[in-house]
């Protein structure tokens, strides 16, 4: 049955990522009508999000940025199936990293590194980085169900030679990357809700009290490395920017969980600015203290 889906919904796939974007993006706004106005993809859960953490505006401020961010996640997933074929050349040029001489300094420490991610803009492009750094680019992610998938989720994001290892593997792999003395740095997707556990970090995030994902933290502390923000943003349609913002050099010199609540806060200022780019359709705040 995984293999059965999976053949029917590749070719569709390889067919969008050989699309020009001028295509892609009308395919796009076909898409946004069917998902957004007919069948109504999880919008409950995104109304319900929105008006959780933005109590103050009207329901037709709500209205409007539930559609924009429906348009960007549309966008956002045809994008992820056009990486299938995108050339080294064109995704530098869509995803622009600001300050690569960030990078060269915080490599420069000999020091592996952690980079952490929102789930904001475009994180599926960031594979890129892999080209502008001497390190070992490596990704944390969850495995999928669908076995068949999730090798081709692994491939499209190791396109440019950027390894995903799941949770359960990071330390072991980057403590036998650093016998052998290669310098890694590892990004992590660190803004949704975790598994509640009886030890679990409550911060605040948008203002309301949740449980946060502290493994970043706690991995950057265990082995000293060098914790930085990627912060990517939304040019224009199809063009995005990433600026690299260091949390901290010599994360032990923090508190507990104040790295975390550093990174909160950045992903925080990004949805005040543009929050039609944040993915609202996960139920990151269905665990929360009042």
């Amino acid at each position: 049955m995984q293999f059965l889906a999976y053949i029917l919904v590749y070719p569709f796939l390889w067919l969008v990522s050989i699309l020009p974007f001028r295509l892609l993006y009308l395919f796009s706004d076909g898409l946004y009508v069917l998902l957004y106005h007919i069948i109504g993809y999880r919008k409950k859960v995104v109304t319900n999000n929105l008006e959780l953490v933005f109590p103050d505006k009207s329901d037709q401020e709500i209205a409007s940025i539930r559609k924009k961010f429906y348009k960007h996640l549309c966008d956002m997933f045809l994008e992820m199936a056009k990486t299938m074929s995108i050339s080294e050349k064109e995704l530098k040029k869509r995803f622009y990293i600001v300050n690569p001489e960030e990078l060269k300094r915080l490599e420069s420490l000999n020091k592996s590194i952690i980079l952490i991610f929102g789930h904001y803009a475009s994180w599926e492009w960031s594979i890129v980085l892999q080209n502008y750094i001497h390190f070992k680019g490596l990704a944390v992610y969850k495995k999928l169900a669908n076995k068949y998938f999730d090798k081709l989720v692994r491939d499209i994001r190791s396109k440019f030679h950027t390894d995903l290892i799941s949770t359960k593997e990071t330390i072991q792999v980057i403590n036998e990357n650093e016998a052998k003395g290669i310098k890694s740095i590892t990004g992590f997707l660190s803004d949704q809700s975790p598994r509640l556990t009886n030890d679990v970090h409550w911060g605040r995030f948008m203002g309301i009290k949740v449980p946060c994902f502290t493994g970043a933290e706690r991995l950057a502390k265990k082995l000293d490395l060098t914790t930085a923000y990627l912060k990517v943003s939304k040019v224009k349609r199809g063009y995005y920017k990433a600026e690299i913002k260091t949390l901290a050099e010599n994360p032990n010199e923090y508190a507990d969980y104040e790295l975390t609540d550093l990174f909160l806060r950045e992903v925080e200022k990004q949805i005040h600015q543009a929050p039609e780019y944040y993915f609202w359709t996960h139920k990151r705040w269905k665990h929360r203290e009042f």
